[in-house]
């Protein structure tokens, strides 16, 4: 259990008081002990080494020097005034600089002193100068070589209350030794000496107050392994409960309507990674528990039809199933495709919309309560409480990560036992994302693409090869082909120098006129029926180039679409740019996509277009992304609430995600409800933890 101590309110840690307090709430989330324990330096400064004036070079973010003062001098006048302070040691010499301050500074420098100086150099005309440095006077009895500093994230309200990076460091060492004694280990000796790591003690001590690099990291090391351990623990139990305790329907057969939709209707074969996916889907199904499972597919892998075999596995043993979609637009691909594949089978489809009109609905809501309908394909609208089924065996959720968790619940509600869920996503989840957010659910992926598909090309162009761009487009059009061209805006931004919709839509269509082309626009401000009929034009072939905004990232199928352009690529997200890519290559031709751009692009802009112009894979690309972009914004806040990780990273730890699912795995497994005297401390802990944590795993 957490000891009181580490609860005790912050404003009661001697050097805080109430006013500190309250800015350390407000800036930095620290209300109580245990919040300033875990308010962890970001880096380190290396205070243990003195560098030579002439040794200086452009490798160094901080250096720390001993040298002596051999001219001040203010310069300027007003608010120009600044304070230039001469040093010199054995080697060179060098310029200390103030902007500010300089009345409280100057007082206390001295000419002919040695100080010991620390700070980051820059090059200033041939030579170098340090701005604002940190400077003491040289005391030759005081040990040489200072120490290794922590560095904390500070705010410019805290700074002004004293509590800079130096402040915050100063309290942090007050309460160490106040809450030394309250630190029980929560690992397990075996674990502990097993992986090498401190203790709880010392890994608060060294982490920050390090004494070298080998200290930090160790302590590092340590906290993070037991933070993504307690973690894993969590999830894997969650699993445990629900595998135990919820049960699920039982898919007994495999019957007529599954087998004459594969022997007689199935368009085309399926791929070893599609059969290997309704495998392990059956094999849930027949088990009597609840199926809670993960789908990854990349864009065009063939997952609806993978959803669509379990939902007539379903109908065969006397159960309706609803495929619930993020927009309309997917919903109505869904029900198109599916209803396409079944329209020689007696299965009954529905679908509903917030577009459906009352009439329809009416007839909807009649058929789910007596039956008749077999599977239901929808948006939101499935969650109302007035849709309510005879027999609801399973739900396939499509692009989860753009439902709320608590959506999802209602779903689970529609029946006595919680039906089957089959979650799907086509944004693909690197293993370490899938092992933390998804911990508590079994995982399928469909790794390959259906034969016959070819590689898209992706091309990397800037404005200024705009022509050449046009007259390509040109070609593909004479061969009768479709084209995208996505922007990010709708309407002209005085902050952001997008090429916008609008201006878009009029410069495409003077290049590509009336009556030879025809060029559409989509945008999501747009009304439901302007937009569907617009997208109807596209997918019938009646327009030519459709000119539109990210609406159409997700759930449009137009085989016969072989370009997209995408407009100020450097805009966009690497998991966006991925699924806008998916819109095209999805026919027998050659596909490509033409990312323009302007040409001043950052550093992270360009590894993401390089990353697409380099793979198709939508894994590799879903790494990088995550390396660039960090858990949270790729998975979105709703889904982020059990994340609230104090000092791992998922994009750089992935390597200890693994190590301590391994590690959690393995001890649930010898000793399932932490019985066992020596996992009395992890036992406490892991309940602590539960209770603090909602439990969706049941839901998903």
């Amino acid at each position: 259990m957490q000891d009181n101590v580490l609860l005790t309110s912050i404003e009661f840690l001697k050097g805080v008081g109430p006013k500190r307090a309250e800015l350390l709430k407000q800036e930095a989330g620290i209300f109580r002990y245990i919040d300033l324990l875990n308010y962890f330096p970001f880096r380190y400064i290396d205070k243990s080494k003195f560098y030579n004036i002439s040794d200086i070079n452009d490798e160094q973010t901080y250096v720390q020097l001993k040298a002596k003062i051999i001219a001040i001098n203010e310069l300027g006048v007003g608010r120009k005034k600044r304070l230039s302070v001469k040093v010199e040691d054995d080697t060179s010499e060098i310029e200390l600089v103030w902007f500010k301050g300089v009345k409280w500074i100057k007082p206390n420098l001295h000419a002919g002193q040695t100080y010991i100086i620390f700070g980051r150099p820059a090059r200033f005309g041939k030579g170098w100068n340090i701005a604002h440095p940190e400077i003491e006077v040289y005391n030759p009895e005081a040990p040489v070589g200072g120490k290794f500093q922590p560095v904390y994230h500070s705010t410019e309200k805290l700074s002004n209350s004293g509590l800079n990076s130096r402040g915050i460091e100063k309290i942090i060492a007050t309460l160490l030794p106040l809450i030394e004694p309250h630190l029980e280990n929560h690992l397990s000796n075996e674990i502990i000496q097993k992986h090498a790591l401190y203790s709880r003690r010392n890994s608060y001590k060294y982490i920050h107050a390090p004494q070298n690099t080998e200290q930090a990291q160790k302590a590092s090391f340590t906290l993070k392994f037991e933070e993504l351990f307690f973690l894993q623990m969590n999830l894997l139990k969650q699993k445990q409960i629900v595998e135990k305790k919820i049960k699920g329907h039982v898919f007994e057969s495999v019957g007529s309507h599954f087998n004459d939709f594969f022997h007689n209707h199935l368009p085309f074969e399926l791929t070893s990674a599609q059969k290997r996916v309704v495998k392990e889907i059956r094999k849930d199904l027949a088990s009597g528990r609840q199926m809670n499972r993960l789908l990854q597919g990349d864009v065009g892998s063939g997952k609806t039809l993978v959803a669509l075999l379990i939902c007539l596995m379903a109908a065969d043993n006397g159960f309706q199933s609803c495929i619930m979609a993020p927009t309309e637009i997917l919903a109505q691909q869904h029900y198109t495709t599916i209803r396409d594949f079944l329209k020689n089978m007696n299965i009954n489809v529905a679908l509903l919309t917030g577009s459906t009109k009352q009439k329809e609905r009416t007839e909807i809501h009649e058929n789910l309560q007596n039956g008749n309908t077999h599977i239901l394909i929808g948006t939101h609208a499935l969650l109302e409480d007035v849709v309510s089924y005879k027999n609801l065996g399973l739900a396939v959720v499509d692009e989860q990560h753009r439902f709320g968790v608590a959506q999802r619940a209602k779903l689970w509600r529609k029946n006595v036992l919680p039906p089957h869920m089959l979650i799907m996503t086509a944004t693909p989840i690197p293993r370490t994302l899938a092992m933390t957010f998804y911990g508590d659910l079994d995982t399928s992926v469909i790794d390959e693409l259906p034969p016959g598909r070819k590689p898209i090309k992706t091309i990397h162009q800037y404005d200024s090869s705009r022509l050449k761009v046009f007259g390509f487009l040109e070609q593909e059009l004479e061969k009768g082909r479709q084209i995208y061209i996505v922007y990010p805006l709708i309407e002209e931004s005085e902050k952001l120098n997008y090429k916008d919709l609008t201006d878009g839509f009029e410069s495409i269509s003077r290049r590509f006129p009336l009556p030879k082309y025809r060029v559409g626009i989509v945008h999501g401000r747009m009304k439901p029926e302007d937009k569907d009929y617009e997208m109807k034009q596209f997918t019938e072939g009646k327009t030519h180039l459709l000119v539109s905004t990210t609406v159409i990232e997700v759930g449009v199928n137009v085989p016969n679409a072989s370009v997209m352009v995408i407009e100020s690529a450097e805009k966009f997200g690497l998991s966006q740019l991925h699924q806008l890519r998916g819109r095209v290559g999805r026919g027998a031709e050659q596909s490509y996509c033409i990312l323009m751009t302007d040409v001043k692009l950052t550093s992270d802009a360009r590894k993401r277009l390089d990353t697409m112009v380099r793979t198709n894979d939508g894994f590799e690309i879903s790494e990088v992304d995550l390396k660039l972009r960090g858990p949270g914004d790729i998975m979105g806040t709703r889904q982020s609430g059990i994340l609230d990780l104090k000092i791992a990273d998922l994009s750089r730890d992935s390597h200890i995600v693994t190590l301590a699912r391994s590690e959690a795995f393995e001890l649930l497994s010898k000793d399932e409800n932490l019985e066992l005297p020596q996992h009395a401390t992890m036992r406490q802990e892991l309940i602590r933890q539960m209770k603090n944590s909602p439990n969706w795993s049941r839901i998903s």
